[in-house]
């Protein structure tokens, strides 16, 4: 049975030990074996959303979901992260910065497909925008190095692939507009 105070407290112990997202994989990992326990802890997905589980200066812990066919813009967290599925599909199209910082643009570098019982890390320098190609809602646990809230990234323009401040008002934007479009 998955108890929610104990994955913070093994978070908070071991990213003491060592402060990187290889310090907490295993406890993703074994956190999404049992999705239905995380159901049972965070509810079956009805919209997409971001749901704060944990928040600090040392580390984050929210539960995601992506709305079916949704697709959120490149950006960073200028943190390390660690994702782990439990239900449903994300691709992940990894960016890097072009030579001419100047303008703060990016090209296309890479992609990964996380699948239900997936966990990955990602570096703190990682630009990386999410799709769910699926038609079913998608749920992922995902710890932060950090405040994720507080803390100081970027997106990226989808139309011109230019820097900007990441404002949390555009991702509840996306995620509302994407929720309505599911709804239809």
């Amino acid at each position: 049975m998955f108890d929610l105070n104990k994955f913070i407290e093994d978070c908070d112990n071991r990213i003491d030990i060592k402060n990187n997202h290889k310090a907490v994989m295993d406890i993703l990992s074994k956190a999404i074996e049992n999705p239905n326990d995380l159901f049972k802890q965070f509810g079956e997905p009805t919209e997409g959303g971001i749901q704060k589980i944990y928040q600090s200066e040392k580390f984050s812990i929210l539960n995601v979901v992506w709305t079916p066919n949704m697709a959120i813009m490149p950006h960073n967290h200028n943190m390390w992260a660690a994702i782990g599925v439990y239900s449903g599909r994300e691709d992940n199209i990894f960016w890097r910065r072009l030579d001419n910082k100047e303008h703060g643009k990016i090209e296309a570098a890479g992609a990964k497909s996380l699948e239900k019982f997936d966990a990955v890390p990602l570096g703190g320098d990682i630009i990386h925008s999410v799709i769910n190609p699926t038609n079913k809602f998608t749920s992922a646990l995902h710890i932060y190095g950090g405040d994720f809230f507080e803390a100081d990234k970027s997106s990226w323009e989808p139309d011109t692939l230019e820097e900007q401040q990441y404002k949390v008002e555009q991702s509840h934007k996306t995620f509302n507009e994407a929720n309505k479009r599911a709804q239809m």
